[in-house]
């Protein structure tokens, strides 16, 4: 396919969407280096071998996971032009990313209550790995919300329908890229020790 060939409209979709991609990519690149450099760790000394992934870590990847399907429903329903479906699913989606945040933090509070802050004396170099890998992450679910609030005014003002989903689509893709690297991420944590 020409990507010159189109409407003015299709083809600063095809830019917003490669745009977005390009995007992805390099946050892919970024979460790798940070599992390299995890991985090349593990050989210190210092490194805890039998850390158990808090249970707030767990209850928040079922959240994450969950969230997609509601934004999974809110497009569903937005293409049968069901806009109230829409805005309920809309912002259950947003409840479950707070909900994410608010348990990845909840996270880091038993992390505390082991005896393993993010710097100091009380500190490690595993859970310092673990802090940053999760906060970097939660960032971009943050940037996700900002995204599904701009989604969610939008809805409002009547932006979306089923044959103008452009934006809505945009925020779904990062939506789920972010779900999709929580997972890729919790299984790393939990199994790469």
């Amino acid at each position: 396919m020409d990507l010159t060939q189109g409407t003015p409209e299709e083809k600063k979709a095809r830019a917003k969407k490669m745009m977005l991609w390009f995007g992805i990519i390099s946050l892919i690149m970024s979460f790798m280096g940070w599992t390299s450099a995890f991985i090349v760790s593990r050989s210190r000394p210092d490194w805890l071998k039998d850390f158990q992934l808090p249970d707030a870590f767990i209850t928040s990847t079922v959240i994450i996971i969950v969230s997609s399907f509601a934004f999974i429903a809110a497009k569903k329903t937005l293409k049968q032009n069901n806009r109230q479906g829409a805005t309920l699913w809309l912002l259950i989606t947003f409840a479950l990313g707070i909900a994410f945040i608010v348990f990845q933090f909840k996270g880091f509070q038993q992390i505390i209550d082991l005896g393993y802050n993010f710097t100091g004396p009380t500190s490690n170099v595993t859970m310092s790995y673990i802090y940053i890998i999760a906060i970097v992450h939660i960032l971009h679910v943050v940037a996700g919300l900002i995204c599904l609030a701009v989604v969610i005014y939008n809805h409002f003002k009547q932006k979306y329908n089923p044959e103008n989903l452009l934006g809505f689509e945009l925020a779904a893709t990062f939506w789920h890229f972010v779900d999709v690297l929580w997972i890729y991420l919790f299984l790393f944590l939990y199994f790469v020790k």
